[in-house]
């Protein structure tokens, strides 16, 4: 392809785009293809001679397109969504266009300098206090290894990265049950030892930590001649929206001077909204706090803010600096490859300007506030069912049920119903479980969802259920 072909197959591409935003809805929600079917239909070998963009195009949609489950359709009530408005796909279009490497503040000036003042509105967005800063990493998944490998810093002296840790006290980093598999994933590739992170009973109705039983197995640790060296949080955990209360952690966590780690990966976008910020109370006394934007906020994958009391331990912690690496002649300068663990680095910044200059922020304030109003309704719909059980409460939009039948294995029964549920293809939920027990997740925070939408999840799940056999 040249590029003189390139503007009119930008135009079918951006007719193609449009057309599947506005009918994704018309679509069953998970992909129907059985496995294998879409590696059968591609060649085993690459070709040898160029093939026509009008053929690669036509296999794009014959064959990719059954295979994909769709994050943009507006009853996708599964996971959490991934994200992709009208504004950040345009921006994310450009950045593919002009694919800049922002490594370096002299790579991309535009990119590294944009990124300081987007983190820094997303800062005022969340009302965390001025001194924090703010880095775009990949994923919640490597700004928790960053922050597991500051607190493994923090606690060897700065030594870690020089000599290890053999023959160092075993370093202990304590988190709820009800935190993110990648905090387990960064507890290994730190090298600290899946035996060493700490799991902290939960209480209450947010399934949050019970600060008391932390301090417990931290005076344990000590008196073991462990190293207690950090605290992992969550506020809205994937399974249930399990939230840690967080001050009353982070006291603990100050008076033995851990390191302390707050994710938020799906829940921070919320807290735009000032009357959900009672759910991390005490934030400003966090050391690391990540959310994704490209979550509920309407910034597709991949951008997650990482903000930082103090960016210099980061940078300490990742930085190497070989002489083709420095920018000479300019002080004072960001290098944001110095605060993550990649080196390279994509122009994510420029989505985020769209977006929020696209939208405003009350404009983003008020989607949230109606995802999260919508899903409970729909909650107070379905309590009010004498076969259904609500199992835990909402937190934010998401909350956990499940139905009910004399006589019959609830586990088993609800795995079917589910099941049932997503191969009927007008919405998609998951499964989770709480105390052992199997149920079904809902959440609502696709973009561009409408109330509509959230109440047919009412009449889908009713109706499936009380048809099983």
């Amino acid at each position: 392809m040249k590029w003189e072909e390139f503007a009119d197959w930008g135009r079918r591409v951006a007719d193609w785009t449009q057309d599947y935003h506005l009918t994704v809805g018309d679509r069953p929600v998970r992909a129907r293809t059985e496995p294998g079917a879409v590696l059968s239909a591609l060649p085993a070998t690459p070709p040898e001679t160029p093939e026509a963009m009008e053929d690669i195009f036509r296999d794009f949609e014959d064959i990719v397109m059954p295979g994909i489950t769709h994050w943009q359709h507006p009853r996708f009530f599964a996971y959490f969504n991934s994200n992709a408005s009208a504004p950040s796909v345009l921006a994310e279009f450009l950045a593919s266009a002009i694919a800049p490497q922002c490594m370096l503040w002299q790579t991309s000036p535009a990119a590294t300098e944009m990124e300081t003042r987007m983190m820094d509105w997303l800062r005022q967005a969340l009302d965390l206090p001025e001194g924090f800063a703010g880095v775009i990493q990949d994923s919640a998944s490597s700004a928790t290894l960053a922050a597991v490998l500051t607190l493994r810093e923090k606690a060897l002296d700065w030594q870690g990265n020089h000599q290890g840790l053999f023959g160092q006290k075993p370093l202990r980093v304590y988190c709820s049950s009800e935190v993110h598999t990648s905090v387990d994933r960064a507890i290994w590739v730190a090298g600290i030892g899946q035996d060493n992170l700490v799991r902290v009973p939960i209480k209450g109705d947010w399934r949050g930590m019970d600060p008391d039983a932390l301090e417990a197995a931290i005076k344990a640790d000590l008196a073991a001649g462990l190293h207690p060296a950090g605290l992992i949080l969550c506020v809205g955990g994937t399974g249930t929206g399990a939230t840690d209360p967080v001050d009353r952690c982070l006291d603990v966590a100050k008076r033995y001077g851990l390191y302390t780690h707050v994710d938020a990966a799906w829940a921070g976008s919320a807290m735009i909204c000032p009357e959900f910020r009672h759910y991390w109370p005490g934030i400003a006394r966090a050391d690391s706090i990540v959310f994704n934007p490209h979550k509920w906020l309407g910034v597709q994958f991949d951008c997650s803010a990482h903000f930082l009391k103090n960016p210099d331990d980061l940078v300490r912690t990742l930085a190497i600096q070989p002489e083709y690496l420095k920018t000479h002649g300019r002080d004072g300068i960001i290098n944001y490859s110095e605060w993550s663990v990649p080196l390279g680095r994509r122009f994510r910044a420029l989505k985020l300007w769209f977006l929020m200059r696209s939208y405003g922020m009350e404009g983003l304030r008020q989607r949230l506030r109606n995802h999260i109003a919508w899903s409970g309704a729909l909650h107070d719909r379905l309590a009010a069912e004498p076969d259904f059980e609500i199992v835990t409460p909402p937190m934010w939009s998401l909350w956990t049920f499940r139905y009910l039948r004399d006589g019959v294995d609830p586990d088993e029964l609800n795995q079917r119903l589910v099941n049932a549920i997503n191969d009927d293809g007008r919405i998609y939920l998951t499964q989770t479980r709480v105390d052992g027990a199997l149920v079904i997740r809902f959440q609502a925070g696709q973009f561009e969802t409408t109330e509509a939408d959230v109440m047919m999840a009412f009449d889908v799940i009713k109706e499936i259920a009380r048809s099983l056999p």
